[in-house]
């Protein structure tokens, strides 16, 4: 039976749930406070990587598949890039190793001083502002617009629709009163690339580490974790640090041109969360706090929440 949903929030997870129920059935409407070029996906490293709980790996393979369908269509602009990742954690393989495509373990020879492990893998790479575009897109051969609203009170929500999903990212803190929901601000640099086409990343336990994730002329330099920051403004300090670390492993980024910095706030949470509430007589379902594994957990989230819906 179709209804009429209202989904809260046009980022990665939000656009991407509204597809899957529309594509479902349902007839649905967007809501936002930013339209999707301006939250906090559209300045994601756009790397995907396994979940690492149980349910995060399950919706990770989901988000894989997909990503994969799109990348053999030519679409959204997803493609597989060879790359480098690094850890300061654990000398163990990690134990969603066989998740990862080509994937190998680096001999010790390979691994730099003040690390413990590192591994080779394949894995997709997804060029967050033209994918967000595709979804639109896609919404709008759904008939679905978005409309530019901010939310202050559910019920708002809740007196326009019998069901409403919330994807409000960091800002269900305040819409539900979730206290395990803070901002995780992440920055990033952006250079012209100079003909880097691996991906390089550190899985460390301090807030600032190496990386960087090639979309064809345009690299992301990271990256940075700072828990509970809620400031927009970019940290040139810290842009600083970035393009160090970075040169230090890519010595061809001390001639590469800046052309951007970009800030963007993930929602942390210990878990993301999914369920469901009633509130009168309306369907809420909950689906946020995916914390910096948005674009990786996306497809597997949504997926399960049409299938709540279908219940």
């Amino acid at each position: 039976m179709a209804n009429d949903v209202l989904v809260l929030g046009a980022g990665v997870i939000g656009l991407t749930t509204a597809v899957c129920v529309a594509e479902a059935g349902h007839r649905v409407r967007v809501w936002a406070e930013l339209l999707p070029a301006q939250t906090t996906s559209a300045v994601a490293s756009g790397l995907w990587w396994p979940g690492f709980t149980p349910r995060d790996l399950a919706w990770s393979r989901v988000s894989f598949a997909e990503l994969s369908r799109l990348a053999e269509r030519g679409e959204g602009g997803i493609h597989f890039e060879r790359g480098l990742q690094f850890s300061d954690l654990s000398t163990e393989p990690p134990s969603w190793l066989n998740e990862l495509v080509d994937a190998r373990m680096c001999p010790p020879d390979e691994v730099p001083d003040g690390m413990l492990s590192g591994l080779r893998c394949t894995a997709p790479m997804i060029d967050l502002p033209r994918y967000l575009r595709y979804l639109t897109d896609r919404l709008a051969a759904a008939n679905v617009e978005i409309e530019q609203r901010t939310v202050r009170d559910l019920t708002e929500a809740t007196a326009a629709a019998p069901v409403v999903v919330n994807c409000t990212g960091v800002a269900a803190g305040a819409l539900v009163g979730d206290a395990d929901v803070q901002p995780v601000r992440g920055q990033h640099v952006i250079v012209r690339n100079p003909g880097i086409t691996d991906f390089y990343a550190e899985m460390v336990s301090n807030p600032e580490w190496t990386a960087f994730f090639p979309h064809g002329d345009r690299l992301i330099l990271g990256g940075a974790r700072h828990e509970g920051r809620w400031d927009m403004a970019p940290d040139m300090d810290l842009a600083e640090r970035i393009l160090s670390r970075a040169i230090k492993v890519e010595p061809r980024l001390a001639d590469a041109e800046v052309i951007g910095h970009e800030v963007g706030l993930r929602p942390g949470r210990t878990a993301a969360r999914l369920d469901e509430e009633r509130i009168d007589d309306t369907r809420v379902v909950h689906n946020y706090g995916h914390d910096g594994k948005g674009v990786s957990l996306s497809w597997g989230s949504a997926r399960e929440v049409v299938d709540l819906l279908a219940d």
